[in-house]
This record gives structure tokens, sequence and C-alpha cells, in this order.
């Protein structure tokens, strides 16, 4: 908890990670949850590749349309995560002394 003071860009509250959290859950309550293991994968999967790519700014529809039909006009998404890293560093507080 203290980390902040050690390092001041990290943000108070973990919020997004929390909302992120509550949908997945209010959406298994609605759907009764599903009936085998590999459903609940596949639903796990896809909810969160909807909000990593809702928060990358990138279409849900046209990602998975770009990956089956193997286009490729859009980047992977580690490669996308490695182009926005770049844009934010961390602090020099994260430096190695």
């Amino acid at each position: 908890m203290l980390y902040v003071l050690e390092h001041p860009e990290l943000p108070l509250h973990n919020n997004p990670a929390e909302l992120a959290a509550r949908t997945l859950v209010q959406r298994r309550n609605i759907s009764y949850a599903t009936q085998i293991l590999e459903g609940t994968q596949a639903w796990d999967t896809f909810i969160s590749l909807v909000a990593t790519t809702r928060k990358l700014g990138i279409s849900f529809f046209e990602y998975i349309r770009d990956w089956i039909s193997q286009i490729g006009n859009i980047p992977s998404l580690g490669t996308i995560f490695r182009q926005k890293s770049v844009l934010n560093p961390f602090d020099c507080s994260w430096m190695p002394q």
C-alpha cells in the first residue's frame, strides 16, 4: 500500500479492474453461468478480449474478424501493448539503482 510513496505515478485506486470484474460477475449471474468447464473458459476468454479491446480503442468485432480471417490488418494484442508501453514508460523511480 505504501508503494505510492516510492512510486508517485501509481494510481491511488484500482477502480477500472474492479469494474471489469463486476461486469463479468453480473453477466455470469444473468446468464446463470455455463454448463461445462470449457464453456466457462470460453466465456472468460471472450469477456477478457472484449474488455481489453475496449481499453485499447479497438473494435472487438473487427479484431475477431481480422484474427479469424487472418487478414493481418490489426496487429496482435501483444504488439499493441508493447507499442503503447513505449509511449507511457514508468517513471524513473522504477529504475534499478
